[in-house]
Order: C-alpha cells, then structure tokens, then sequence
C-alpha cells in the first residue's frame, strides 16, 4: 500500500514537474528578447585565434560583416487604414539601452522619426485602441546622447537658421503636418532596435544608432487619447529620415516596401531589396521633398476624364504624393469635382448627405462593388493603380462616404495637392527604391508574405505579415505565464 502510494505520488509530481518545465520554458522564450535589459553571460570567441591573421582575411571578414547586415529589416504592423476606425498603422521598435518598445505611425509623408518624452506632461498614457504608450527618457538610456545645435545634424536641419547656435545648446525641432497638428521638442542620438531577416519567417535582433525627436509638446490628433501613439516613424527621402541614416552607415539598402492590409489589419513593412513579387515601377520626380510621382491621367469606369495635362502639376509643387501616413486620397478640385460627379452618375437617385462638412455620404443598400465604378489612375512608364469602390467608399453611420476629399477645402501645407494615402494603398505591395529613384505598386494579399534577397549570397528569404495586438501586450502575457507558475509551485506543495 505504502508503495502503490509513493508510485501515484511520483507519477503527479513527475508531470506537475513536467508541466512546470513547460511553463518555464515558456517564460524563457517570452524573456529572450529581453536579456540585453536584464543582463547575461555571452560567450565570446576571437574567430581569428591560433592561426595567422592575413590583411585579406581581415578584409574578407570585415566585408562579409557589413554586407550580412543587408538582407533586410522586418518591422511588425498593427492598425488599419479605414476611415471609420481612425485610421493608422503603426510598427513596433525598441529603443535605448536596456530597449523600451515604443508604437509609431508609419509615415512616408515625413523625414523625422520622433517619440513622446518624459517632459511631455499632457500625452496620454494610452493611446490608439487601448495601447500601453512609453515616455522616452533619455537619462534612463545608457546609450542615449543629447545633440547640440552645432553637430552637422542640427546644421543640415535647420540651415542658416542654425548660425544663432550656442555651445552646448540643444537641436530643437518643430515638425508640422498638413491636418495642423505638430510635434515640438529637441534631438537625441540613441539605439534603435529592430528585427533583421536571418531566414524564411526569421529575424535576428540589430540595432543602428539613430538621430530622433524627443518630443516635448504635441497638438491635435498626435494628443488625442484615440488616436495617439507614441510618435512616427518618418520614412522619407531626406537624410533625416530612419532608412536614410541606416543606409549612411551601410547597416540597409535605401530600399523598402509596404503591404498594408486593409482587410485584417496589420501588413508587412520590410527594408530591403523585394525580388518577390514583381513591381512595376514609375521614376520618382526629382527635387522634390516628397516621394512624388507623374499621374498622366484619371479613368473611371472605362470613360477616361477629360482633363488639361498641367491639372497634375500644382505650382512647385509637381507630381502626385504617396504617403503612407494620410488615411484618404486628395485632389484638387479641377480632379475631384469630374471624378466625384462621375462616380455618382453611375447611381443618380441618390439622396446625399454632407456629414462633419467634410465627407459625401448616401445611403445604398447594394454592393457598392456592383453599383459604382472602378477608379484607375494611370502613371508614367504605364503603370496604373486601380481603385475599387470598397476601397474609396467606406461605412460611416449607417451610410456611404465618399473617401476621395478637395484638398482645395484642406489646410495651406497640403491646398490643391495630390496625395494618395493609405485609402488606395491599402492591399497593394508598394515598393520605394531610392537607389534607382523609382516608385512602384502591385495588388497583392497583405496577409501572405513577400521575397528579400540577401545582397551578399544572392539567397531569398521570406517575410511575412504581422498583426500587432493592443489586447495583450508582452507584459500582460509575462504576468499570465508568472500566475501560472505560482498556481502550479503551490499545488506541488
């Protein structure tokens, strides 16, 4: 009897135990991105030790570093881009020494990447659907670097305006953005972590010494607790932006690609040279702030509109913007009035609503894909970028807005531009190569994943799509695996 007892006891402990070692695992992996912050024993080898040191081997070893660091960069997405629920997405980056996670707007339209800062005293702790937001402190980075407005940096932004510069004196920044809000505070120098593409669906942690926004102040929707994040992540053409200081310093290719998946949500933002699929591209218009493209023509339906070539160039301001973070489409109004007069022509019975003095609404009961035209934009070198109505139409209490807007009616900064934003975007894989200065776009599924090849070894790999939760952070899912443990140490008691 005593030993038929012993046997039951040592058959629930050996699981208990076994299901604690699952659990500890568990915590392991969940804790492995995290052992820069908590520290840890590494191991380090010279590769070189015992045998002669050639200066070719030197070389060979220095050249095979620099260019594994080219294979690509996969930065996880969460948001959407519909209208109807604030549309934004937004990339998860770690930042510091020991690494914080901070969620930014993923921005094509800007150059500066900037986050909230600890001398922010009206951000809202959280943000965009319930998302745990981070104040920034650099004194709590061991890597984190305050720049002075007589570093070349500081120089480059602010040109002659910098000659007023005092020693020691902090960068300020003052960063706008064409719906009025903007972001005011001072640069730092800090880490920036990130994944780098190590194999199919596989990343190994990197990280580049990046120049950003400490922000101070904020207004508009960058303060709003419904629409905030913890700042933007710029990704334009100036040498400001984030891929072009991490090309600087040879860590990525000036090349980068977007899926943003207006179905589920989340998508794919990827840095590096896409082989998979293949896009057709068009030239990037030179001298231009912005990635700015040549519309040559507007299509709806099959009925080409009958527009004056010069209604794509506005001013100095030639070409058609594409920008990520811009949720509608704006034309001016020589484009809008015919194209927004030719949609609704295809239904000419319906009762229209203006709602917030901004949006075209109506009610329809039909599939809006059956019942309105297909919009084609059509762009030099024959590419075109067709436009379904489930795209430009989207539901707003219980009624059907227009999501192409006058940007005669908008702001000074974006008056009278083109600018597609993520409302035509949206399903499509778009590649920016600044390498070759060429833009471009094909439909895809922005759930599946797409090719970088591997500069060095010419191999491919795949990276795939993400989808952040705000529902449960790595911090909740840490307390839920320690809960557990304790639960299971108590019952082997």
């Amino acid at each position: 009897m005593i030993i038929m007892t012993f046997a039951r006891c040592s058959s629930s402990f050996a699981a208990k135990i076994a299901q604690l070692s699952i659990l500890l695992l568990l915590l392991i992996s969940t804790c492995t991105s995290y052992v820069s912050a908590s520290g840890g024993v590494i191991n380090v080898n010279y590769k070189f030790a015992g045998v002669e040191r050639s200066l070719s081997a030197l070389t060979a070893h220095d050249s095979l570093r620099h260019l594994r660091m080219l294979a690509g960069v996969d930065l996880p997405l969460g948001g959407t881009g519909r209208p109807d629920a604030v549309g934004l997405y937004y990339a998860k980056i770690g930042i510091g020494t020991p690494a914080r996670d901070y969620y930014v707007q993923v921005d094509t339209g800007s150059d500066i990447m900037w986050v909230n800062c600890i001398q922010c005293k009206e951000c809202p702790e959280r943000g965009y659907h319930g998302l745990e937001l981070t104040l920034y402190n650099p004194k709590d980075s061991l890597t984190g670097k305050l720049v002075s407005c007589d570093q070349q940096f500081c120089l480059d932004i602010h040109g002659s305006s910098a000659s007023s510069c005092m020693a020691n004196q902090s960068c300020l920044y003052t960063q706008s953005y064409g719906d009025g809000s903007f972001s005011i505070g001072y640069f730092v120098k800090d880490v920036v972590q990130y994944d780098r593409v190590s194999g199919d669906l596989q990343t190994k942690s990197a990280n580049g010494s990046v120049i950003f926004g400490c922000g101070a102040r904020q207004s508009g929707d960058l303060s709003s607790s419904e629409e905030a994040l913890d700042g933007i992540l710029g990704f334009g053409k100036s040498n400001s932006s984030m891929i072009s200081q991490l090309a600087s310093s040879g860590k990525v290719k000036k090349m980068f690609a977007h899926c943003l998946d207006g179905v589920n949500g989340g998508g794919i933002f990827a840095i590096g040279h896409v082989v998979q699929p293949k896009v057709n591209t068009t030239p990037l218009v030179p001298d231009q702030p912005h990635y700015n493209v040549n519309m040559t023509a507007v299509e709806v339906g099959r009925d080409i509109l009958n527009l004056q070539t010069d209604v794509f160039e506005v001013g100095d301001k030639k070409g058609t913007i594409i920008d990520s973070g811009t949720t509608l489409a704006y034309l001016p109004e020589v484009i809008y009035g015919p194209l927004v007069n030719k949609i609704l022509s295809w239904q000419p019975d319906l009762k229209l609503h203006t709602l917030h003095e901004q949006y075209t609404c109506f009610q329809y009961s039909g599939s809006v894909d059956d019942g309105f035209p297909n919009v084609t934009l059509h762009f030099e070198n024959s590419l075109v970028l067709k436009v379904y109505p489930h795209d430009y139409l989207f539901p707003f209490d219980g009624l059907w807005c227009i999501g192409w807007q006058n940007s005669g009616m908008q702001s000074r900064d974006s008056k009278d531009m083109i600018l597609l934003g993520d409302l035509v975007l949206s399903n499509k894989l778009v590649l920016y190569d600044l390498e070759n200065q060429v833009i471009g776009w094909t439909e895809y599924n922005c759930s599946s994943s797409i090719k970088l090849q591997d500069e060095l070894t010419g191999s491919v790999h795949l990276v795939g799509a993400h989808y952040l939760s705000s529902a449960c952070s790595l911090s909740i899912q840490r307390a839920i695996i320690i809960f557990l443990l304790i639960v299971l140490l108590q019952n082997l008691v």
